[in-house]
């Protein structure tokens, strides 16, 4: 009785020349149905999948390569504390942070339809021109009537959005607004020799969250601190713990450290303990 294989690649004919090759079977003389023809994704970035085919092995054939074993990933570092809390969330603060299922949805809606000083970037280069290109081609799967505009600070190029559904495309806690940033900071970097950061905001949206973290990281210590137990916020990116971090780095009653795994981690406020007097 005759058995079966999948095989994957970009697309059906790289698929079917894998297949051939493993089973040594010419092109022309295999037996095979389409899965899934695949998709090249959002410009080439995300929400990219693989053409997949189930071939028919011939009792007689033995198959030339066996598949590889599987690779388990190596455990996490533990988590780092005080400075190095700051540190951890402060690198690629879209790109460590973006939830992948965020993202992937994203591109999906397309389918259907801070840092080191540096002079101001050209508003006429190329990247810029990339990355607003994209944004807009985005946010009108998304939703209509929205207007861009464009702001440079240092390295850092700032689009924002005005207009058109503002809670569809910041979405739950900002994930597709966040999602939407991480696919226009990939496009630009993609165009330009030197890293430049990207931040996209809808109608100030990024401000005011960022005061409503600050009030709030405020309000928990002040918690921690008459309680006497640790406060904890969930599901926090990187950048709006580092938010946290950076609030509270000062406050002599809390410490504040990230734990978890994944995108999203959490970040607790502990009370530090206060010494006891000596006795003169």
């Amino acid at each position: 009785m005759s058995s079966s294989l999948e095989f994957e690649a970009k697309a059906v004919d790289k698929a079917l020349e894998k297949a051939s090759k493993a089973l040594n079977i010419p092109i022309e003389k295999l037996q095979y149905k389409v899965i899934s023809y695949g998709s090249s994704g959002i410009f080439g970035l995300v929400g990219v999948k693989k053409a997949k085919i189930s071939v028919t092995v011939p009792d007689h054939v033995k198959l030339k390569t066996s598949p590889p074993p599987p690779v388990h990933p190596e455990p996490e570092s533990p988590t780092r504390r005080a400075d190095e809390e700051i540190a951890a969330d402060a690198g690629d603060d879209n790109l460590e942070a973006v939830n992948e299922p965020t993202v992937n949805r994203v591109a999906a809606l397309v389918e259907e339809a801070f840092g080191t000083e540096s002079d101001a970037v050209d508003l006429d280069s190329d990247a810029i021109i990339a990355g607003k290109d994209a944004l807009r081609r985005i946010i009108d799967f998304i939703t209509t009537g929205a207007d861009i505009s464009i702001e440079t600070k240092a390295d850092r190029i700032m689009f924002n959005i005005e207009g058109g559904n503002a809670g569809v495309l910041i979405g739950k806690r900002g994930q597709t607004l966040e999602a939407i940033q991480y696919l226009v900071e990939k496009i630009v970097n993609r165009q330009s020799d030197k890293r430049i950061r990207i931040q996209v905001d809808v109608e100030g949206y990024l401000n005011d969250r960022r005061e409503n973290l600050r009030n709030l990281a405020r309000k928990l210590s002040e918690k921690a601190k008459s309680t006497g137990k640790p406060a904890t916020i969930g599901q926090m990116n990187a950048h709006d713990r580092r938010i946290i971090h950076l609030t509270l780095k000062n406050d002599q009653g809390v410490r504040t450290q990230s734990i978890g795994d994944g995108f999203y981690r959490k970040l607790v406020i502990f009370p530090k303990k206060r010494r006891k007097k000596q006795a003169l």
